[in-house]
């Protein structure tokens, strides 16, 4: 490893915590803060010889990298330009890296800010989900200036399978919107297929057994298909969160006059999930939305 560096994480989620420890174990010193103080107390509790600090300008005010993973664009925006935000105690020449699923445009807001006050930022938003964060296997794809992108990307590997630049400020997070796009009309396909085999009378587990071997082989089958089967959504990516992503994605579109009609019904059937009280779901719970549906007599 290079030499250790002084890191800032700001977000101490179901993603950014596991990511945070990887900086921590490969010997980095870091210093987290989270908006419940409590999951930083635990955070430091499992990592004793790193620290917590009470607002992101405490914990940014010594780094040299500052991460972030928060929710949406109004979270970056105030842990970053906020009154108590990064930018009110980082010293020029430092970095921001924000692995937050964000827009494109708040990604080139951010990334002017920071120019001001000399600091490159880096829109790094990431895929692979919470067993991604833990076992360090995260797709990790990045916009911003090329020469920040090599000084990060060494650190962004301790915790990622996959780092890949794609541009200027705001391409990572057009990246991010494209996989959003294919996993939404993927999540439906599946869960059409597996109802289908179960209205057939198939045994759904070696439907897949013999078609995941094939061209419909996918993640989402590999790895989603026994708990559907099961019919189980404890657990995984929020319905919540992928509205919030599709939303970012159907705005961008808007923009971009470009088509997602798939992308828009599918956000159509999440959005009757969360009429079911599945918001926490994970997003393969389309298959409960079809167990559910009644056909009119």
């Amino acid at each position: 490893m290079s030499t250790p560096k002084k890191i800032a994480f700001i977000g101490l989620g179901v993603m950014g915590g596991p990511m945070a420890s990887h900086l921590a174990k490969a010997g980095h010193q870091v210093t987290v803060f989270n908006r419940t103080p409590a999951k930083a107390s635990q955070w430091v509790l499992e990592n004793p010889d790193h620290t917590s600090a009470s607002t992101p300008a405490e914990a940014a005010a010594k780094a040299e990298i500052v991460f972030i993973c928060v929710g949406k664009d109004e979270d970056v925006r105030e842990v970053v330009t906020g009154q108590q935000g990064i930018l009110t105690s980082l010293q020029a020449g430092s970095l921001i890296v924000d692995h937050t699923t964000a827009s494109a445009s708040l990604a080139k807001e951010m990334a002017a800010a920071c120019q001001k006050q000399q600091i490159n930022f880096l829109d790094a938003p990431v895929s692979g989900g919470e067993q991604g964060a833990i076992n360090g296997q995260l797709t990790i794809m990045v916009g911003g200036d090329a020469s920040a992108y090599e000084r990060a990307e060494p650190i962004m590997q301790l915790f990622a399978k996959a780092v890949t630049y794609m541009g200027e400020a705001g391409a990572g997070q057009m990246t991010k919107m494209v996989n959003q796009i294919c996993i939404g009309g993927l999540v439906q396909a599946l869960a059409e297929g597996l109802n289908f085999a179960e209205k057939a009378g198939l045994d759904q587990q070696k439907v897949i057994d013999v078609i995941s071997l094939g061209a419909a082989g996918s993640w989402q089958m590999n790895n989603r298909h026994k708990t559907m089967i099961a019919d189980e959504y404890e657990h995984g990516f929020a319905v919540d969160w992928m509205r919030k992503d599709f939303a970012i994605c159907l705005d961008q579109a808007r923009a971009l006059d470009a088509q997602l009609p798939v992308t828009a019904l599918v956000d159509q059937f999440y959005a009757e999930v969360q009429q079911q009280g599945g918001g926490r779901w994970d997003t393969s719970s389309l298959l409960r939305r079809m167990r559910a549906f009644k056909p009119q007599a």
